[in-house]
């Protein structure tokens, strides 16, 4: 993994006359899918055998076996998940409750009420019902704060939900909206426009990124620093690599070593790690070496114990990977949902998504 990078993915859908879908419940094998950043991106099929679900019903009862071919965090009610070399929605119950009879070459899960699609070469978002709305746009992205990036050859702007242009395309590269502000690329540089379009912090950036606790990660030159809702920089570019501030704590990169500044700038634990992810929930899982470990804001080490890898917490938990299998643990370091899945991702709404063997369930808290 590069020490710095940060990946602007706007799958940017089509018009918005609008078409009512059929939703049908289905499940099987099929062709299996990946799930990359905003859409699901379909890989060559693979041979699967029968998956047992017992381990499933072992640690809870109130889980999705393993049936799909791919699975998303639950948002909004509904998880996304791939199955028979398609893509639907399930609600908390494992039903699939929507799923566009269209060829489908990639979805988004739902964010503020609709979700993205892709199909036949045409961009567009469904809704929870199943209606379908297409554009006239070559792109588009998910919504936030009401508006979402679209593009139009190669100019980008934003939309409403009801498919009103609210600025017009005129930016080389647009981001989303988050905290009432989104960062554009004009002329080769980057600044700030607010929900009406106008530039309230002029392009000067060579990089910029979205606002997370009143900061904004902004690059100058090499170096990365952080921009204020003040419009100042706050935090000047001196670090090599920069992530947002989580936790009132940011991880910066100094040379190949990671450590985390306060919202002054001064260094609050100093570099020391080989990575480092962000404060959720008052923990941190950073890595030494080929471990992982927690931290707490102090930077002091949590449970005295490591893990191959070990993710950020999540509605009380954190998947972690110890002997090859993944778990979950509480803040105080205990396993209470034992490491038996092959791979595992954050609770979301109550729910996580787990894979055994080449197949992607759900499981509930206990």
């Amino acid at each position: 993994m590069p020490f710095h990078q940060k990946t602007r993915s706007l799958l940017l859908l089509a018009g918005f006359s609008s078409i009512v879908l059929m939703a049908s419940v289905q499940t099987g094998q099929g062709r299996q899918v990946r799930l990359t950043g905003d859409e699901l991106q379909p890989v060559p099929p693979a041979q699967t055998a029968p998956v047992p679900s017992s381990d499933i019903a072992q640690t809870q009862t109130n889980g999705i076996p393993p049936q799909f071919d791919s699975a998303s965090d639950f948002s909004e009610g509904l998880a996304l998940v791939g199955f028979e070399g398609t893509y639907g929605f399930i609600n908390r119950d494992g039903r699939v409750v929507v799923k566009p009879d269209l060829e489908i070459s990639g979805m988004s899960s739902f964010s503020e009420g609709l979700a993205v699609i892709r199909f036949n070469g045409i961009h567009g978002f469904i809704d929870q019902k199943g209606q379908l709305f297409v554009s006239p746009y070559d792109a588009v992205s998910r919504f936030s704060n009401g508006l979402a990036a679209v593009r139009k050859g190669r100019q980008y702007g934003y939309v409403d939900k009801s498919g009103k242009v609210v600025i017009q395309p005129q930016f080389a590269l647009a981001t989303a909206f988050s905290e009432g502000l989104a960062a554009v690329k004009l002329n080769s540089k980057y600044g700030y426009v607010d929900r009406s379009g106008k530039l309230v912090i002029p392009p000067q950036f060579d990089d910029a990124w979205e606002f997370a606790e009143g900061m904004a990660v902004i690059r100058q030159g090499k170096k990365w620093g952080y921009l204020g809702k003040s419009k100042r920089v706050e935090i000047s570019p001196q670090f090599d690599g920069a992530f947002s501030f989580s936790g009132s704590l940011a991880r910066v990169r100094i040379g190949d070593q990671w450590g985390y500044v306060n919202r002054k700038g001064a260094i609050a634990i100093p570099p020391q790690f080989s990575f480092a992810s962000d404060f959720s929930q008052g923990l941190a899982a950073v890595q030494t070496g080929e471990k992982w470990s927690y931290i707490n804001p102090s930077g002091q080490p949590m449970f005295n114990r490591q893990f191959d890898f070990a993710s950020n917490f999540s509605e009380g938990l954190a998947a972690v990977k110890v002997n090859g299998k993944w778990g979950y643990i509480n803040p105080s370091g205990h396993f209470t949902i034992p490491a038996i899945f092959d791979n595992a991702g954050p609770f979301s709404e109550g729910m996580a998504r787990v894979q055994v063997g080449e197949k992607w369930g759900y499981i509930g808290k206990r």
